[in-house]
């Protein structure tokens, strides 16, 4: 979600500085191992007592409220999703931000919500792990019945692109948070600058959607 849909970086920072400054923790040293993964692990490193639910949730999803004119959508973001939606085709969000927190984007930037979305609160580890993967795959082969088909994910932390390789997917990483290097060594198929990379071409009569991906930084 952010990083690979919405451009959230200048929001997310102003995020943990507050967090940090209510932790009575340096918000650099925070940021320094934060994005990609969830926030209720990333302060538990810091104090156990706020690392609940209630909490990380109430913050996070004050997140588009406070600081999202500080947002933008990732370039091609919104021509995607909106041939994805046009075609009816299989597509979800699976995200290290809790479900206040990406609706709360989804909603400031006017963008639409997946029929399947898998959120911090629904998995017991955040990524790297690929438990948020597998739960996202077994929902899209639930809505295709017996067909099988393959999932392709796209990411923008190594954190991330880790967990959608452990979960046997192919990965697109974006350029948008991270340095080519960082997730070529993570293990991407594909690295593009943004989403205007990645163009749905349509469904084939299986089902299964047609993808091109231009522009290639690393292949």
């Amino acid at each position: 979600m952010d990083g690979t849909i919405v451009d959230s970086k200048d929001a997310i920072e102003k995020y943990w500085h507050k967090i940090g400054n209510e932790l009575g923790v340096d918000p650099l040293q925070i940021l320094l191992t934060s994005h990609g993964r969830r926030s209720i692990e990333t302060i538990a490193l810091y104090d156990q007592s706020k690392a609940n639910w209630d909490y990380v949730s109430h913050a996070e999803g004050l997140i588009p409220i406070e600081y999202g004119a500080d947002a933008v959508e990732i370039p091609g973001a919104r021509s995607l999703l909106a041939s994805l939606e046009h075609a009816d085709a299989p597509w979800a969000i699976v995200t290290s931000g809790t479900r206040a927190l990406v609706t709360g984007w989804l909603d400031v930037m006017g963008l639409p919500t997946p029929k399947h979305l898998v959120v911090a609160e629904d998995v017991s580890a955040g990524k790297p792990a690929p438990e948020c993967y597998r739960y996202g795959i077994d929902r899209l082969h639930a809505k295709a019945g017996k067909v099988q088909m393959k999932v392709l994910v796209l990411e923008d932390s190594p954190a991330g692109v880790l967990a959608g390789k452990a979960a046997g997917c192919q990965v697109i990483a974006l350029a948008t948070t991270h340095t080519i290097e960082q997730l070529e060594s993570s293990g991407a198929d594909w690295i593009v600058q943004d989403l205007r990379s990645v163009v749905f071409v349509g469904l084939s009569a299986d089902g299964k959607i047609q993808i091109e991906i231009r522009n290639a930084l690393r292949r």
